[in-house]
């Protein structure tokens, strides 16, 4: 039997209430440029913002421009890494990326999601997050609290990938309100009702 989703006047509603709870909601991350930007949210993959924020300051220090990256030796940016999961995959995606950024894109960050998204290591969420937090380009980027979050509430199918998720917040949200209700989400979902939550998800919505 098919599942009972929320109508979209009623998904909307629910969405309006977790925004209210969270109406100045932006990322956790730390960065200072575009270039970080995208090494953080890279590095932010199956491993808390926290223990990124922690590398961040000496990361920054260490690789100021993408050059510098695409050309220490690999064990130099695994060493930076390393207390994050999964550093050693990450630390060769973060050079690859690097060099490619050299050497085809002029050491910029390419404002085109098809573009970021041929780089190593940068599926969609990575992707929308760059152009949403570096850029201001409406967009929702889909982890797992906001995946979580779209479940619970029956705003999407309980089988519903990152990609459906994304486009069923993105058909009933006006776009100007896209950034700060993903933001408001992951919030939502980190501090409020977190993945152990029991009962009623609306008892959770103020």
């Amino acid at each position: 039997m098919a599942e009972d989703l929320l109508s979209d006047d009623k998904a909307r509603s629910v969405l309006k209430r977790i925004l209210a709870m969270y109406p100045d909601a932006k990322g956790e991350l730390q960065w200072d440029n575009t270039f970080h930007l995208l090494c953080a949210v890279m590095m932010s993959a199956q491993t808390t913002d926290k223990m990124v924020n922690r590398v961040m300051p000496d990361f920054i220090k260490k690789f100021p421009t993408p050059e510098i990256l695409a050309n220490v030796p690999i064990e130099e940016i695994e060493n930076t890494i390393k207390t994050i999961g999964l550093y050693r995959s990450k630390a060769k995606h973060l050079k690859a990326t690097a060099q490619i950024l050299v050497e085809k894109y002029n050491s910029e960050i390419p404002e085109d999601k098809k573009i970021l998204m041929t780089l190593p290591g940068v599926g969609e969420k990575t992707a929308n997050v760059v152009l949403a937090e570096g850029y201001g380009v409406p967009a929702i980027a889909v982890d797992t609290h906001v995946s979580r979050i779209s479940k619970v509430f029956h705003i999407v199918d309980q089988k519903a990938t990152p990609h459906e998720v994304e486009q069923r917040l993105e058909s009933i949200l006006p776009k100007n309100e896209w950034i700060k209700t993903h933001h408001a989400m992951i919030l939502f979902g980190r501090y409020t009702m977190p993945a152990r939550a029991k009962g009623d998800p609306y008892s959770y919505l103020n």
